[in-house]
């Protein structure tokens, strides 16, 4: 990374004339579908020679044509939720056999996301933890007593230590408690719930699960065998991209057990999904309106053995758009309200309305971890920012990619036609790009995100569809070609579009395109900026904070003022020793595992119950 760092520094004038670029008017398209068994010859646009001539010289990979008609007609096509899991009969045990073919795959694909040599930098964030009674976090997989073959699985995918939130969610959620989990983007939200709930799981799995039919039996038919999906674990998500993605990431992590994960998500044929299901399903991750359709068959889907309900992206999924279908799936049909019913909820923020859903669903002595301050990036992304006029970023972005040596790039716009223009540009000037947004066919989106996974079109366009939840392996550089508008996710949304790279210790970059345009996100940019100790430009400088100090308008801060007005007006009334009341609120503040010293106690010497292997 140092050395794409040392290129991008050194390319003697970048962007510097940017301003002055000319506003080409070679722009053909020759993108456009293909009539049904043709395949159109791509030719450059006029002028664009020297553009390709840059290009090749610069190293980067060939284009490749996108036959959009054969994408559509392919009857074979491999969803992302028909991937290979663990299957076997179960006549084994409780953990079945190594399968070394599968392991290869699941394991030992270069294209998967590795801890990067920054991961240390972790340590410095600030952690805050809420409860009512202290739970020790973990400084190991070990330490935390999972399950024996969970370890062996998280030693594969090569994580060697608990990430911040990690350390506190996993044993939160094996003492038994509801939680609220608040970290930064490329945290390690996902395996801080996924990891103490499988290893709650495993070796139980005979115990708790619906009955299942063998798969892997040559014999197997799927009209007369199939039966009734009825999952131990319903993870929510706000969009496809996410909802596969945790199911590449439970694929993992099940590996020798006997629980089966499924993804069900729009676009993808139901039919399809509802094949997977009648398999069997233990963990089932989706999208809000393909569950809801799945609960309207109860031959199909039942959540009567739902032990964990997780909540992944809170204030995302308490939006307009998805609001009905989410109270459908936390208060409707025959979900499981038992008592030993949990429920998770993770999100980089955490607005009033998902306070009013944690009052609602979670229990009262429900546990709330924050690692740094909601709704902030860090350090690990480098952070710079343009001026350039709309009538010159094309030619901006375009300098830009030949300023760096080539590496995957995701850049954003912000809105659908700008994304399919931009597209057109950048490949007719010989760039291998690939772009996805909502009007594209769910083959595609999968299609756009798989050859840009492999590398095969290393330049992804898109829409905010792919801010959130988008972890992909070696996004060294992420570009905001427009950067969102206030009214539309604002400063959020630019939090979550950069934390596209530097994920789990690695390193990136982020570059911005601003201009007169943009002048109402400029406080909050400023702001960002001074905090990840990142340089403001000049013609930012004006927004920079007259008080010296950082002050951020979010409404965890705005919670903590009121609880400290309920307790002033508590001791008014007469309500002293409110507070040392054997049921008050234990709170830790405190650098994870600072350099100066670990401030992690030692664990209590016996395991949690339920806990003996």
């Amino acid at each position: 990374m140092t050395s794409i760092m040392d290129e991008y520094d050194q390319v003697p004038g970048a962007l510097e004339d940017v301003s002055n670029a000319q506003n080409s008017d070679d722009y053909q398209d020759s993108r456009e579908k293909p009539e049904p068994e043709a395949v159109t010859e791509l030719k450059p646009p006029m002028g664009s020679e020297d553009r390709h001539e840059e290009v090749r010289k610069q190293g980067w990979t060939d284009r490749v044509a996108i036959k959009y008609d054969e994408v559509a007609r392919n009857e074979d096509y491999e969803w992302a939720g028909g991937a290979s899991r663990y299957e076997w009969a179960g006549e084994e045990g409780d953990v079945g056999p190594r399968n070394e073919e599968l392991e290869e795959q699941l394991f030992k694909n270069i294209n998967l996301s590795r801890v990067g040599h920054r991961i240390e930098e972790y340590k410095k964030i600030q952690v805050t933890f809420e409860s009512e009674e202290r739970i020790y976090p973990t400084a190991s997989w070990e330490g935390a007593k999972l399950h024996p073959v969970l370890i062996e699985n998280l030693e594969l995918c090569l994580y060697q230590h608990p990430t911040p939130i990690q350390c506190y969610v996993i044993p939160s959620v094996l003492s038994g408690k509801d939680v609220i989990g608040i970290a930064q983007t490329g945290s390690g939200k996902t395996g801080a719930f996924l990891i103490p709930i499988l290893s709650q799981l495993m070796g139980k799995a005979k115990k708790l699960a619906a009955p299942r039919p063998n798969v892997s039996d040559p014999n197997f038919d799927l009209k007369t065998q199939g039966v009734r999906a009825e999952p131990l674990v319903l993870i929510v998500c706000p969009t496809r991209e996410l909802a596969t993605q945790i199911f590449d990431e439970a694929r993992r992590l099940c590996y020798r057990s006997m629980l089966r994960p499924c993804v069900v998500y729009g676009g993808a044929p139901s039919r399809y999904q509802r094949d997977e299901l009648r398999k069997g399903c233990d963990i089932l991750i989706g999208t809000t309106g393909r569950i809801t359709d799945f609960m309207s068959q109860p031959n199909v889907l039942s959540l009567r053995r739902v032990r964990y309900t997780v909540i992944d992206e809170a204030d995302e999924m308490l939006q307009s758009d998805w609001e009905d279908e989410f109270k459908k799936i936390m208060s409707g049909g025959d979900v499981n309200e038992d008592e030993d019913h949990r429920y998770l909820m993770f999100s980089a923020t955490f607005n009033k309305e998902c306070r009013k859903l944690a009052r609602e669903y979670l229990s009262t002595d429900h546990i709330r971890i924050r690692v740094g301050r909601p709704g902030s990036s860090h350090l690990n992304v480098s952070q710079v920012i343009h001026f350039v006029e709309d009538r010159a970023k094309k030619r901006a972005v375009f300098d830009l990619l030949l300023s760096m040596v080539p590496i995957r790039t995701l850049i954003f716009a912000n809105n659908k036609t700008t994304v399919d223009y931009l597209d057109d540009y950048l490949y007719n000037s010989g760039l291998p790009t690939t772009s996805i947004h909502s009007d594209r066919t769910q083959r595609e989106r999968e299609d756009a995100i798989r050859s840009f996974k492999i590398a095969e079109c290393p330049i992804l366009i898109a829409t905010g569809v792919t801010a959130r939840g988008l972890d992909i392996a070696n996004v060294m550089h992420v570009i905001n070609y427009d950067l969102p508008t206030t009214t539309h996710g604002g400063i959020t949304e630019y939090v979550h579009r950069i934390g596209r790279t530097a994920r789990i210790g690695n390193e990136g970059i982020a570059t911005s395109f601003y201009n007169e345009r943009n002048e109402d996100l400029g406080p909050d940019l400023v702001k960002i900026l001074l905090e990840c100790k990142q340089t403001v430009p000049d013609f930012l400088e004006h927004f920079t904070p007259s008080e010296g100090k950082l002050s951020f308008d979010d409404d965890e801060t705005e919670e903590e003022d009121n609880n400290e007005n309920e307790d002033a007006s508590q001791q008014e009334e007469g309500a002293d020793n409110a507070a040392t009341t054997e049921d008050a609120t234990y709170v830790e503040d405190s650098l994870w595992a600072a350099p100066e010293g670990d401030p992690i106690p030692p664990p209590p010497e016996e395991a949690p119950e339920d806990t003996e292997w």
